[in-house]
């Protein structure tokens, strides 16, 4: 299996960009895992975060340096990105079950959103690795529905800045 990637695809926000970018990685027979897009602090442009199987990442990229509308492509990795998801699950929870539900939800900073008469459903974010260990857990209870919004993720600020000598 090949290692997911992470790509930050800033686009200009015009019509049918999206669809020449997904279509491109259908093209090539790479799967997109995850596709999230939204505005960006500069008025006319869009990020994609495009989480993606891809053997060829670099080719991917130069093809997608062609596109008209493709600003700046940067690849991302878990050390120097920030990455979160926001996951809606709704959990099976009888009268006995409720406090035990809620109590490993609140483990994970869930919060209950919506309660049923024999469900909770919660609204966690946090990365990939922190909403998948919080399903495992609450599987045996029984998942009822789970939607997740899909990755999105930023590069970090260096935590120091390097010092150049004078002289």
């Amino acid at each position: 299996m090949t290692e997911q990637q992470v790509l930050s695809v800033l686009v200009e926000d015009k019509p049918g960009v999206l669809a020449r970018i997904s279509s491109l990685f259908a093209r090539r027979g790479f799967n997109i895992h995850s596709l999230a897009v939204g505005p960006t602090a500069e008025p006319g442009l869009s990020r994609m975060t495009i989480v993606v199987e891809a053997p060829k990442l670099e080719q991917v990229k130069k093809q997608l340096h062609k596109l008209v509308n493709v600003v700046k492509i940067t690849e991302l990795d878990d050390r120097s990105s920030i990455e979160r998801e926001i996951m809606l699950v709704r959990v099976r929870a009888t009268a006995k079950q409720r406090s035990e539900v809620l109590q490993l939800a609140t483990v994970f900073k869930g919060t209950p959103v919506d309660v049923g008469v024999d469900s909770i459903t919660f609204m966690v974010t946090g990365t990939p690795t922190k909403l998948n260990d919080l399903l495992e857990l609450i599987r045996p209870f029984g998942l009822m529905d789970l939607v997740k919004s899909g990755r999105i993720a930023m590069r970090r600020e260096p935590k120091a800045r390097k010092l150049r000598a004078v002289g």
